[in-house]
Protein backbone atom coordinates (compact mmCIF):
# COMPACT_ATOMS: atom_id res chain seq x y z
CA UNK A 1 0.00 0.00 0.00
CA UNK A 2 1.82 3.17 -0.91
CA UNK A 3 2.15 5.72 1.21
CA UNK A 4 1.65 9.69 0.87
CA UNK A 5 5.06 11.29 0.76
CA UNK A 6 5.31 13.95 3.72
CA UNK A 7 7.25 17.43 2.54
CA UNK A 8 10.40 16.23 3.77
CA UNK A 9 10.57 13.60 1.12
CA UNK A 10 9.31 15.73 -1.63
CA UNK A 11 12.04 18.32 -0.78
CA UNK A 12 14.74 15.39 -1.27
CA UNK A 13 12.84 13.42 -4.22
CA UNK A 14 12.78 16.94 -6.10
CA UNK A 15 16.23 17.89 -5.50
CA UNK A 16 17.41 14.78 -6.34
CA UNK A 17 15.26 14.85 -9.69
CA UNK A 18 15.15 18.51 -10.83
CA UNK A 19 19.11 19.15 -11.78
CA UNK A 20 18.01 22.50 -11.65
CA UNK A 21 21.04 24.15 -9.63
CA UNK A 22 24.65 25.60 -11.07
CA UNK A 23 26.35 23.41 -8.17
CA UNK A 24 28.90 20.57 -8.34
CA UNK A 25 31.29 19.54 -9.95
CA UNK A 26 30.58 19.62 -13.42
CA UNK A 27 29.31 23.12 -12.38
CA UNK A 28 29.89 25.49 -15.77
CA UNK A 29 30.63 28.98 -16.26
CA UNK A 30 27.83 31.16 -16.23
CA UNK A 31 27.24 33.34 -19.22
CA UNK A 32 26.57 36.86 -19.72
CA UNK A 33 24.91 36.41 -23.39
CA UNK A 34 22.95 39.23 -25.05
CA UNK A 35 23.42 38.19 -28.54
CA UNK A 36 21.37 35.59 -30.49
CA UNK A 37 22.72 31.82 -29.77
CA UNK A 38 24.38 30.68 -33.27
CA UNK A 39 23.54 27.00 -34.04
CA UNK A 40 25.36 24.84 -36.50
CA UNK A 41 23.04 21.72 -37.15
CA UNK A 42 24.91 18.32 -38.09
CA UNK A 43 22.19 16.13 -39.96
CA UNK A 44 19.23 17.93 -41.14
CA UNK A 45 16.85 15.21 -41.83
CA UNK A 46 14.72 13.49 -39.81
CA UNK A 47 15.42 14.07 -35.79
CA UNK A 48 17.81 16.66 -37.18
CA UNK A 49 14.61 18.24 -39.05
CA UNK A 50 12.91 18.31 -35.86
CA UNK A 51 15.89 19.77 -33.82
CA UNK A 52 16.60 22.04 -36.56
CA UNK A 53 13.06 23.76 -35.95
CA UNK A 54 13.83 24.14 -31.95
CA UNK A 55 16.76 25.80 -32.35
CA UNK A 56 15.95 28.39 -35.10
CA UNK A 57 13.48 29.03 -32.35
CA UNK A 58 15.61 29.92 -30.12
CA UNK A 59 18.47 31.20 -31.75
CA UNK A 60 19.97 31.66 -35.12
CA UNK A 61 20.91 29.08 -37.34
CA UNK A 62 23.97 29.93 -39.12
CA UNK A 63 25.36 26.31 -40.23
CA UNK A 64 24.09 23.24 -41.92
CA UNK A 65 26.30 20.22 -42.56
CA UNK A 66 24.42 16.65 -44.03
CA UNK A 67 26.66 14.17 -46.14
CA UNK A 68 23.21 13.95 -48.22
CA UNK A 69 22.74 16.76 -50.83
CA UNK A 70 18.90 16.25 -50.90
CA UNK A 71 18.95 16.59 -47.22
CA UNK A 72 20.60 20.16 -47.33
CA UNK A 73 18.65 21.51 -50.25
CA UNK A 74 15.38 21.01 -48.50
CA UNK A 75 16.81 22.52 -45.10
CA UNK A 76 18.46 25.87 -46.98
CA UNK A 77 15.13 26.95 -48.87
CA UNK A 78 14.14 27.56 -45.19
CA UNK A 79 17.47 28.86 -43.66
CA UNK A 80 19.14 30.50 -47.04
CA UNK A 81 21.49 32.25 -44.90
CA UNK A 82 23.12 29.50 -43.29
CA UNK A 83 26.31 28.19 -44.67
CA UNK A 84 26.24 24.60 -45.93
CA UNK A 85 28.58 21.78 -45.54
CA UNK A 86 29.35 17.82 -45.96
CA UNK A 87 31.93 17.73 -43.24
CA UNK A 88 31.31 18.85 -40.31
CA UNK A 89 34.94 18.90 -39.58
CA UNK A 90 35.40 21.59 -42.32
CA UNK A 91 32.26 23.17 -40.98
CA UNK A 92 34.13 23.49 -37.51
CA UNK A 93 37.61 24.72 -38.98
CA UNK A 94 36.15 27.57 -41.36
CA UNK A 95 32.94 28.66 -38.63
CA UNK A 96 34.41 28.05 -35.43
CA UNK A 97 33.86 31.71 -34.31
CA UNK A 98 31.04 31.77 -35.28
CA UNK A 99 29.19 29.22 -34.08
CA UNK A 100 28.03 28.71 -30.28
CA UNK A 101 26.23 25.50 -30.29
CA UNK A 102 26.05 22.14 -32.32
CA UNK A 103 22.96 20.01 -32.88
CA UNK A 104 24.15 16.68 -33.62
CA UNK A 105 21.42 14.65 -35.22
CA UNK A 106 23.37 11.88 -37.55
CA UNK A 107 23.40 8.14 -37.05
CA UNK A 108 24.81 6.57 -33.78
CA UNK A 109 28.62 5.93 -35.10
CA UNK A 110 29.67 9.62 -35.91
CA UNK A 111 27.80 11.36 -32.63
CA UNK A 112 30.19 10.84 -30.53
CA UNK A 113 32.88 12.26 -33.08
CA UNK A 114 30.69 15.64 -34.01
CA UNK A 115 30.30 15.77 -30.05
CA UNK A 116 33.62 15.45 -29.22
CA UNK A 117 35.20 17.57 -31.91
CA UNK A 118 32.91 20.43 -30.87
CA UNK A 119 33.55 20.81 -27.51
CA UNK A 120 37.03 20.55 -27.85
CA UNK A 121 36.32 23.83 -29.08
CA UNK A 122 34.31 24.91 -26.62
CA UNK A 123 30.88 24.59 -28.17
CA UNK A 124 28.17 23.71 -26.49
CA UNK A 125 26.59 20.16 -27.59
CA UNK A 126 22.90 19.18 -28.00
CA UNK A 127 23.12 15.02 -29.25
CA UNK A 128 20.91 13.03 -30.02
CA UNK A 129 20.34 9.81 -28.22
CA UNK A 130 22.61 7.53 -27.67
CA UNK A 131 25.77 9.71 -26.83
CA UNK A 132 27.39 6.97 -28.97
CA UNK A 133 27.51 4.04 -30.18
CA UNK A 134 30.29 2.51 -27.85
CA UNK A 135 30.68 2.27 -24.06
CA UNK A 136 34.53 3.98 -24.36
CA UNK A 137 32.72 6.53 -26.38
CA UNK A 138 30.36 7.97 -24.12
CA UNK A 139 32.46 7.60 -21.10
CA UNK A 140 35.00 9.83 -23.46
CA UNK A 141 32.32 12.72 -23.99
CA UNK A 142 31.68 12.16 -19.90
CA UNK A 143 34.82 13.66 -19.58
CA UNK A 144 35.14 16.20 -22.13
CA UNK A 145 31.75 17.92 -21.36
CA UNK A 146 33.19 18.10 -17.94
CA UNK A 147 36.28 19.63 -18.20
CA UNK A 148 34.96 21.85 -21.42
CA UNK A 149 32.43 23.07 -19.09
CA UNK A 150 29.90 23.74 -21.73
CA UNK A 151 26.45 23.09 -22.06
CA UNK A 152 24.99 19.78 -23.22
CA UNK A 153 21.61 18.01 -23.54
CA UNK A 154 20.93 14.47 -24.95
CA UNK A 155 18.05 14.25 -27.09
CA UNK A 156 15.87 11.83 -24.85
CA UNK A 157 13.37 14.19 -24.39
CA UNK A 158 11.09 12.09 -21.86
CA UNK A 159 13.50 13.76 -19.22
CA UNK A 160 12.14 17.02 -19.45
CA UNK A 161 8.51 15.22 -19.12
CA UNK A 162 6.53 16.04 -15.74
CA UNK A 163 5.27 12.44 -15.43
CA UNK A 164 8.38 11.17 -15.48
CA UNK A 165 10.13 13.66 -12.73
CA UNK A 166 7.02 12.68 -10.41
CA UNK A 167 7.35 9.33 -11.16
CA UNK A 168 11.41 9.57 -10.12
CA UNK A 169 10.41 11.65 -7.52
CA UNK A 170 7.66 9.56 -5.63
CA UNK A 171 10.05 6.29 -5.86
CA UNK A 172 12.74 7.91 -4.81
CA UNK A 173 10.87 9.09 -1.52
CA UNK A 174 9.92 5.55 -0.61
CA UNK A 175 6.30 6.11 -1.46
CA UNK A 176 6.08 2.39 -2.25
CA UNK A 177 8.89 1.00 -0.37
CA UNK A 178 12.48 -0.14 -2.18
CA UNK A 179 12.66 -1.68 -5.48
CA UNK A 180 12.96 -4.78 -6.24
CA UNK A 181 12.65 -5.62 -9.97
CA UNK A 182 12.75 -3.52 -13.41
CA UNK A 183 11.41 -4.41 -16.78
CA UNK A 184 11.50 -1.99 -19.92
CA UNK A 185 10.66 -3.25 -23.26
CA UNK A 186 9.99 -2.28 -26.65
CA UNK A 187 8.85 -3.77 -30.16
CA UNK A 188 11.80 -2.18 -32.05
CA UNK A 189 13.33 -3.69 -34.53
CA UNK A 190 10.99 -5.62 -36.20
CA UNK A 191 8.45 -3.46 -38.67
CA UNK A 192 10.68 -0.24 -37.85
CA UNK A 193 13.88 -1.51 -39.00
CA UNK A 194 15.60 -5.44 -40.33
CA UNK A 195 17.79 -6.96 -37.69
CA UNK A 196 19.10 -10.41 -37.68
CA UNK A 197 19.56 -10.47 -41.73
CA UNK A 198 22.60 -10.75 -44.30
CA UNK A 199 24.03 -7.20 -45.57
CA UNK A 200 22.15 -6.32 -48.43
CA UNK A 201 22.65 -6.20 -52.03
CA UNK A 202 25.64 -3.32 -53.06
CA UNK A 203 24.21 -0.74 -54.95
CA UNK A 204 25.44 2.31 -56.76
CA UNK A 205 26.01 5.47 -54.72
CA UNK A 206 23.33 8.17 -55.50
CA UNK A 207 25.45 11.10 -56.95
CA UNK A 208 24.07 12.78 -54.19
CA UNK A 209 25.22 11.12 -51.45
CA UNK A 210 28.81 11.41 -50.14
CA UNK A 211 29.00 7.91 -48.10
CA UNK A 212 32.75 7.65 -47.31
CA UNK A 213 31.93 10.83 -45.17
CA UNK A 214 28.90 8.76 -43.68
CA UNK A 215 30.95 5.75 -42.41
CA UNK A 216 33.01 8.17 -41.37
CA UNK A 217 34.92 6.35 -38.30
CA UNK A 218 33.49 2.77 -39.48
CA UNK A 219 34.78 0.17 -41.21
CA UNK A 220 34.88 0.71 -45.19
CA UNK A 221 32.18 -1.13 -47.12
CA UNK A 222 30.11 -0.46 -49.96
CA UNK A 223 26.83 1.57 -50.11
CA UNK A 224 23.88 0.08 -50.25
CA UNK A 225 20.58 1.65 -49.73
CA UNK A 226 20.07 -1.00 -46.93
CA UNK A 227 22.63 1.50 -44.30
CA UNK A 228 21.42 4.90 -45.93
CA UNK A 229 19.19 7.24 -45.15
CA UNK A 230 17.09 4.98 -41.96
CA UNK A 231 18.00 0.96 -41.73
CA UNK A 232 21.79 1.61 -40.14
CA UNK A 233 20.00 1.08 -36.85
CA UNK A 234 20.61 -2.81 -37.17
CA UNK A 235 24.00 -2.81 -37.77
CA UNK A 236 26.75 -2.83 -35.40
CA UNK A 237 29.31 -1.06 -37.26
CA UNK A 238 27.11 2.01 -37.30
CA UNK A 239 23.51 1.66 -35.14
CA UNK A 240 22.98 -0.31 -32.09
CA UNK A 241 20.18 -1.88 -32.53
CA UNK A 242 17.15 -1.69 -30.80
CA UNK A 243 18.32 -1.54 -27.09
CA UNK A 244 20.57 1.68 -28.33
CA UNK A 245 17.48 2.93 -30.05
CA UNK A 246 15.13 2.91 -27.12
CA UNK A 247 16.69 2.02 -24.17
CA UNK A 248 17.42 5.82 -23.26
CA UNK A 249 14.00 6.37 -23.56
CA UNK A 250 12.58 3.27 -21.71
CA UNK A 251 15.24 2.94 -18.74
CA UNK A 252 15.35 6.31 -18.73
CA UNK A 253 12.60 6.39 -15.99
CA UNK A 254 14.30 4.24 -13.72
CA UNK A 255 17.60 5.26 -14.46
CA UNK A 256 16.49 8.71 -13.08
CA UNK A 257 14.30 6.99 -9.95
CA UNK A 258 17.51 4.51 -8.93
CA UNK A 259 20.70 6.01 -10.61
CA UNK A 260 21.02 2.76 -12.63
CA UNK A 261 24.70 3.61 -13.24
CA UNK A 262 27.84 1.45 -13.08
CA UNK A 263 25.95 -2.17 -13.34
CA UNK A 264 28.02 -4.83 -12.01
CA UNK A 265 26.74 -7.80 -14.33
CA UNK A 266 24.57 -8.62 -17.40
CA UNK A 267 23.78 -11.59 -19.52
CA UNK A 268 21.37 -11.79 -22.50
CA UNK A 269 19.66 -13.95 -24.87
CA UNK A 270 19.03 -13.93 -28.00
CA UNK A 271 17.30 -15.14 -31.30
CA UNK A 272 21.19 -15.57 -32.72
CA UNK A 273 22.91 -13.54 -35.02
CA UNK A 274 26.21 -12.97 -37.01
CA UNK A 275 27.93 -10.11 -35.36
CA UNK A 276 26.92 -7.81 -38.11
CA UNK A 277 23.38 -7.69 -38.21
CA UNK A 278 21.59 -7.00 -34.83
CA UNK A 279 19.48 -10.35 -33.19
CA UNK A 280 16.08 -9.89 -34.46
CA UNK A 281 14.96 -10.14 -30.86
CA UNK A 282 16.88 -9.99 -27.15
CA UNK A 283 16.33 -9.99 -23.48
CA UNK A 284 19.15 -8.51 -21.33
CA UNK A 285 19.38 -9.28 -17.92
CA UNK A 286 21.31 -6.07 -15.92
CA UNK A 287 22.16 -6.37 -12.37
CA UNK A 288 22.95 -3.34 -10.12
CA UNK A 289 24.58 -3.30 -6.44
CA UNK A 290 23.33 -1.35 -3.68
CA UNK A 291 23.85 2.70 -4.31
CA UNK A 292 22.66 5.68 -3.02
CA UNK A 293 20.66 4.48 -0.40
CA UNK A 294 18.96 1.92 -2.45
CA UNK A 295 19.28 -2.34 -2.15
CA UNK A 296 21.11 -4.43 -4.93
CA UNK A 297 18.49 -4.24 -8.18
CA UNK A 298 17.88 -6.45 -10.85
CA UNK A 299 16.56 -4.71 -14.57
CA UNK A 300 15.59 -7.02 -17.25
CA UNK A 301 15.20 -5.45 -21.00
CA UNK A 302 12.88 -7.19 -23.93
CA UNK A 303 13.22 -6.13 -27.47
CA UNK A 304 11.99 -7.47 -30.90
CA UNK A 305 8.58 -9.10 -29.56
CA UNK A 306 9.78 -10.44 -26.64
CA UNK A 307 7.85 -8.44 -23.63
CA UNK A 308 7.95 -9.18 -19.55
CA UNK A 309 5.59 -11.74 -18.10
CA UNK A 310 1.85 -10.79 -17.87
CA UNK A 311 1.64 -11.64 -14.59
CA UNK A 312 3.48 -8.41 -13.74
CA UNK A 313 1.33 -6.09 -15.18
CA UNK A 314 -2.20 -7.90 -13.67
CA UNK A 315 -4.46 -7.50 -15.98
CA UNK A 316 -3.25 -4.25 -17.28
CA UNK A 317 -2.41 -5.10 -21.61
CA UNK A 318 0.92 -4.11 -22.76
CA UNK A 319 1.73 -0.79 -24.68
CA UNK A 320 3.95 -1.92 -27.15
CA UNK A 321 6.89 0.10 -25.27
CA UNK A 322 7.11 0.73 -21.77
CA UNK A 323 8.50 0.01 -17.92
CA UNK A 324 7.13 -2.08 -14.93
CA UNK A 325 8.86 -1.01 -11.39
CA UNK A 326 8.23 -3.89 -9.03
CA UNK A 327 8.36 -2.56 -5.58
CA UNK A 328 7.81 -3.66 -1.79
CA UNK A 329 4.28 -1.95 -1.67
CA UNK A 330 3.42 -1.60 -5.32
CA UNK A 331 4.34 -2.17 -8.75
CA UNK A 332 4.76 1.36 -11.37
CA UNK A 333 3.41 0.68 -14.89
CA UNK A 334 4.47 3.79 -17.32
CA UNK A 335 3.53 2.68 -20.69
CA UNK A 336 4.98 4.10 -24.17
CA UNK A 337 9.11 4.82 -24.53
CA UNK A 338 8.97 8.26 -23.15
CA UNK A 339 8.56 7.58 -18.91
CA UNK A 340 3.80 8.52 -19.10
CA UNK A 341 2.19 8.54 -16.81
CA UNK A 342 2.36 6.24 -14.71
CA UNK A 343 -0.28 4.23 -12.67
CA UNK A 344 -0.50 1.45 -9.93
CA UNK A 345 -0.98 -2.22 -11.42
CA UNK A 346 -3.31 -2.60 -7.86
CA UNK A 347 -5.77 -0.39 -9.69
CA UNK A 348 -5.31 2.28 -6.48
CA UNK A 349 -4.29 5.85 -6.97
CA UNK A 350 -1.40 7.22 -7.44
CA UNK A 351 -0.09 9.44 -4.59
CA UNK A 352 0.97 13.18 -5.60
CA UNK A 353 3.93 14.99 -5.61
CA UNK A 354 5.12 18.52 -6.14
CA UNK A 355 8.44 18.63 -8.79
CA UNK A 356 9.96 21.55 -10.67
CA UNK A 357 8.06 21.48 -14.43
CA UNK A 358 10.68 21.92 -17.03
CA UNK A 359 10.31 24.73 -19.73
CA UNK A 360 10.95 21.96 -22.20
CA UNK A 361 14.02 19.16 -23.32
CA UNK A 362 15.79 21.70 -25.90
CA UNK A 363 14.68 24.46 -23.65
CA UNK A 364 16.86 23.29 -20.98
CA UNK A 365 19.72 23.20 -23.00
CA UNK A 366 18.89 27.11 -24.40
CA UNK A 367 18.99 27.72 -20.25
CA UNK A 368 21.94 25.96 -19.41
CA UNK A 369 23.99 28.37 -22.57
CA UNK A 370 22.64 31.27 -20.85
CA UNK A 371 23.43 30.16 -17.15
CA UNK A 372 20.45 29.63 -15.72
CA UNK A 373 19.82 25.96 -14.93
CA UNK A 374 21.64 22.68 -15.88
CA UNK A 375 19.60 20.51 -18.34
CA UNK A 376 17.77 17.53 -16.61
CA UNK A 377 19.88 14.67 -19.43
CA UNK A 378 23.00 16.81 -19.47
CA UNK A 379 26.21 14.47 -20.31
CA UNK A 380 28.26 15.54 -17.43
CA UNK A 381 25.87 14.80 -14.97
CA UNK A 382 23.43 12.30 -16.53
CA UNK A 383 23.15 11.28 -19.99
CA UNK A 384 27.20 9.81 -20.02
CA UNK A 385 26.32 7.42 -17.19
CA UNK A 386 23.11 6.57 -18.90
CA UNK A 387 24.23 5.84 -22.30
CA UNK A 388 26.92 3.63 -20.70
CA UNK A 389 24.37 1.84 -19.32
CA UNK A 390 22.45 1.15 -21.56
CA UNK A 391 25.47 0.16 -24.35
CA UNK A 392 26.92 -2.38 -21.84
CA UNK A 393 23.31 -4.54 -22.75
CA UNK A 394 25.14 -5.02 -26.62
CA UNK A 395 28.15 -6.32 -24.96
CA UNK A 396 25.64 -9.16 -23.59
CA UNK A 397 23.86 -9.53 -26.69
CA UNK A 398 26.74 -9.98 -28.72
CA UNK A 399 28.13 -12.64 -26.17
CA UNK A 400 24.54 -14.15 -25.99
CA UNK A 401 25.18 -16.29 -23.07
CA UNK A 402 28.27 -15.48 -20.41
CA UNK A 403 27.03 -13.70 -17.80
CA UNK A 404 29.60 -10.52 -18.05
CA UNK A 405 31.03 -9.11 -14.93
CA UNK A 406 31.52 -5.45 -15.46
CA UNK A 407 34.93 -3.22 -14.14
CA UNK A 408 32.91 0.05 -14.55
CA UNK A 409 36.30 1.99 -13.36
CA UNK A 410 38.08 0.38 -15.35
CA UNK A 411 35.55 0.03 -18.32
CA UNK A 412 36.70 -3.73 -19.22
CA UNK A 413 34.56 -6.97 -18.57
CA UNK A 414 35.75 -9.16 -15.77
CA UNK A 415 38.49 -11.73 -17.17
CA UNK A 416 37.46 -11.19 -20.70
CA UNK A 417 39.78 -8.87 -22.73
CA UNK A 418 38.02 -10.34 -26.01
CA UNK A 419 35.51 -7.67 -25.35
CA UNK A 420 38.00 -4.27 -25.37
CA UNK A 421 37.31 -3.53 -28.85
CA UNK A 422 33.93 -3.93 -28.93
CA UNK A 423 34.48 -1.54 -25.87
CA UNK A 424 36.97 1.13 -27.36
CA UNK A 425 37.14 0.01 -31.17
CA UNK A 426 39.85 1.88 -33.23
CA UNK A 427 37.82 4.20 -35.78
CA UNK A 428 39.50 4.96 -39.12
CA UNK A 429 42.57 6.92 -39.90
CA UNK A 430 41.00 10.64 -39.85
CA UNK A 431 38.03 9.98 -37.45
CA UNK A 432 40.17 9.43 -34.00
CA UNK A 433 38.89 11.39 -30.78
Amino acid sequence: MPHQPTRRDVLRAGAATGLGLLVGPSAFALSTRKDPIRFAIVGVAGRGGANLQSAAAAGKVVALCDVDAQHIAKAVVQYPDANTYTDFRVMLESMGNEIDAVVVSTPDHTHAVAAAAAMKMGKHVYCEKPLSRTIGEARKLTALARSSRVATQMGNQGTAGIHLKRSAALIKSGAFGAVKEVHCWTDRAGGWWPQGVPRPEIKLRPRHVDFELWLGPSPNRAYSQGYHPFAWRGWWDFGSGALGDIGCHCMNLPFAALDLRDPIAVQATTSGHNRDSFPSWSIVKYEFGARSGRGPVALSWYDGGKVPPQDIAGNLKLAPNGCLIVCDNATLYSAGEYGGEAVLVSGETMPTIEVEESPGHFAEFVDMINGTRRAGSNIADYSGALTETVLLGNLAVWADGPRLEWDSRNMRVKGAPEYDALISPEPRYGWEF
